[in-house]
């Protein structure tokens, strides 16, 4: 007999069984849950400002689109009445609006087409500059994007001045250029390329700022791939860099034009408070009919029209950001 058959085996304990749950309470796989209420008590402060601060002004200005409402209406002396698509019909059938639909259009697309394109080369740019350089031009480009639009406005006065304006001293030094006395504002294609300069150069640097950060989640290999396969500088940021940020510049494009078509205070601010007919875009259009001429329905009109046209750039972009969904 051996060692192996004298030695007695090890009793190796049985596994312990959980307690089965008390008489009357649900398992706990099927036990009801207070996770999912979490985020939304903790987005109920938030979700209640907006409420506050956005959804009672729209509300407002659809129930005043609806409605005779003028000077009489908002000192009490007579009620509002209900008028249907009154308002709107007056709008829509009025040429001047047309006019200055297509007018905002046509500014907002020349904004937002400089602001990516120069917006690009920058970011484009600083991937290939020291990083001394690179600080430098992220501190200007931070520093014009925090000036307040009134302060930069008043720049772009004093730049484009007709007697004062360094701007037209600098042309003037050009052979055979004078424009000495030269006032930009004197006709109106001209003063809003004045206005679009001032909304390119303060939209810019966030649009330098996103492209930068989107830049360095290109993949270098495949960069390397494409030179390797004869693509020269064009073809690699053809078929390399703009797919890895087309979702980047769909955003960036829809905020541009959203912002560029809702432009205000620098057509404001820029002709003293009184914008011209040459220089009126759509939100100058309603304050000027609300507050100028007195007639707030009409007003409130233009501006849920321009709400629609701005709803109808965010459901194409929710279409693009879908379709690059499914791509990926």
């Amino acid at each position: 007999m051996s060692a192996a058959d004298t030695t007695t085996p090890a009793k190796v304990p049985p596994p312990r069984q959980a307690p089965p749950p008390p008489a009357g309470e649900p398992p706990r796989a099927n036990r009801p849950s207070g996770g999912n209420a979490v985020p939304w008590l903790l987005l109920a402060p938030c979700l209640l400002i907006l409420a506050l601060v956005m959804g009672y002004p729209l509300a407002r200005l659809v129930t005043l689109s609806f409605q005779k409402f003028g000077q009489s209406q908002l000192w009490g002396f007579q009620p509002a009445e209900s008028v249907g698509f009154d308002n709107f019909a007056k709008v829509l059938g009025d040429g001047e609006f047309w006019t200055v639909v297509v007018r905002t259009i046509v500014f907002a697309a020349g904004a937002v087409v400089f602001t990516m394109v120069i917006g690009m080369a920058i970011a484009l740019l600083l991937q290939r500059v020291s990083g001394w350089l690179k600080v430098l031009i992220n501190i200007v480009l931070v520093a014009s994007w925090g000036m307040p639009v009134i302060v930069a406005t008043t720049v772009f006065k004093w730049l484009f001045d007709s007697d004062y304006g360094v701007f037209n001293a600098l042309l003037s030094k050009l052979p055979g250029v004078e424009m000495i006395g030269h006032n930009w504002f004197a006709s109106g294609p001209e003063g809003l390329a004045v206005i679009m300069l001032l909304v390119v150069w303060g939209a810019v640097p966030f649009v330098v700022i996103t492209l930068s950060a989107g830049l360095t989640q290109v993949p270098k290999e495949l960069e390397e791939a494409a030179r390797l396969d004869g693509a020269g500088s064009w073809g690699v940021f053809r078929y390399v860099t703009l797919p890895v940020l087309k979702p980047i510049i769909v955003m960036l494009t829809t905020l541009s034009v959203i912002w560029d078509m809702g432009v205000f205070p620098q057509v404001f601010v820029m002709r003293g408070g009184h914008p011209e007919p040459e220089f009126q875009v759509l939100n100058t259009y309603s304050y000027d009919r609300a507050f100028v001429v007195n007639d707030y329905a009409q007003g409130s009109a233009i501006a849920l029209v321009t709400v629609l046209l701005l709803l109808g750039v965010v459901a194409v972009y929710m279409r693009q950001m879908l379709k690059i969904g499914e791509v990926e």
